[in-house]
């Protein structure tokens, strides 16, 4: 299994805390057999769930210059029309897609081109699947542009995720289908597109990313 950076920093002090953990029950009560056994198995069975969270799987992308591939890995929770308030102030189709704590977390660009505008925001910690988590979560928004087509991404924080990682700069040229960042721990990532965007996802659908293709325009 190949691990993602993002994830160094937290297994490592997971690893301490487990070892600090069962060293602790060993050193005081060395006689309980079956609780070292039990806490030790269930110290196996987070640290897995851990790894499996920072996964970093190698995938073939979905490249086509007409084409929006899906940010993240998830379910389709939002296909509707309504009034993108932040950038563009106008209607846009947006297409809302729930990462659960046991998808990949790792966010990708959906299209190649410029990042014209990004802004991070502060917020609160509502669950991802909230009405209101677009406009009062913690949150990143960047659009994306190139020659005649834009498409706004917004990685969300939920209830759960506390953190979310964001690597390029405003006016960074970049390319499909590369890492646009990470949320760790539960999150959701809406995409705005132009209102002649052809939708190619339907509600309920899994998305894999950087191979799923939201749109085509």
């Amino acid at each position: 299994m190949t691990l993602h950076k993002e994830g160094f920093n937290s297994i490592l002090l997971t690893i301490i805390l487990l070892g600090l953990l069962n060293g602790g029950f060993h050193f005081f009560f060395p006689e309980q057999y079956l609780l070292l056994v039990f806490i030790g198995v269930l110290s196996l069975v987070f640290l897995y769930l851990i790894l499996q969270f920072f996964r970093s799987p190698k995938r073939d992308q979905t490249i086509g210059d007409r084409l929006v591939i899906a940010p993240c890995d998830g379910k389709v929770v939002v296909i509707e029309q309504t009034t993108e308030t932040e950038f563009y102030k106008d209607k846009r189709i947006q297409v809302s897609i729930f990462m659960s704590p046991l998808n990949v977390h790792i966010n990708w660009y959906p299209i190649s081109g410029i990042v014209k505008f990004l802004r991070y925001h502060e917020g609160k910690f509502l669950v991802a699947w909230h009405p209101k988590a677009s406009t009062e979560n913690e949150r990143t928004t960047m659009v994306i542009e190139k020659v005649g087509f834009s498409v706004l991404v917004r990685q969300i924080a939920g209830a759960v995720a506390k953190r979310i990682v964001y690597y390029p700069h405003e006016n960074d040229k970049v390319k499909q289908g590369s890492e646009l960042g990470f949320i760790k721990f539960g999150s959701r990532v809406d995409l705005y597109l132009p209102l002649d965007a052809k939708i190619n996802v339907a509600i309920g659908q899994k998305t894999t990313g950087g191979v799923t293709v939201i749109a085509e325009h």
